[in-house]
């Protein structure tokens, strides 16, 4: 079980943009590697191609960061948490929080 999934609020603990908090839009299972909406942008120079319709020109992207860079987000303490987790007595797995021990909302 994934600890960190799509969709989830997160918040970069190393880097320049420590400290900033966004959504996870995708991961990639070969790299451990996540890409964080507005987190880690970088600018890129595209050449234009008419047959796909893509113009050229400086666009701003997304890059991904290494899971270990980052940690999920908790509403209630409003900081940075780790992730456990927990089997139910019907044998199904949850995340929790490890600080609370209240379970993660996805």
């Amino acid at each position: 079980m994934q600890k960190i999934r799509k969709g989830d609020q997160v918040i970069v603990l190393t880097g320049r943009d420590k400290g900033k908090r966004g959504s996870v839009l995708r991961l990639l299972k070969d790299d451990d590697a996540v890409v964080v909406q507005g987190i880690n942008m970088v600018k890129k120079h595209q050449k234009p191609n008419p047959m796909r319709g893509i113009t050229g020109g400086i666009i701003e992207k997304e890059m991904p960061l290494h899971i270990s860079n980052i940690a999920i987000y908790n509403p209630v303490r409003g900081k940075a948490d780790r992730v456990g987790i927990k089997i139910l007595e019907d044998r199904r797995k949850i995340r929790i929080y490890r600080s609370s021990g209240e379970p993660i909302e996805s």
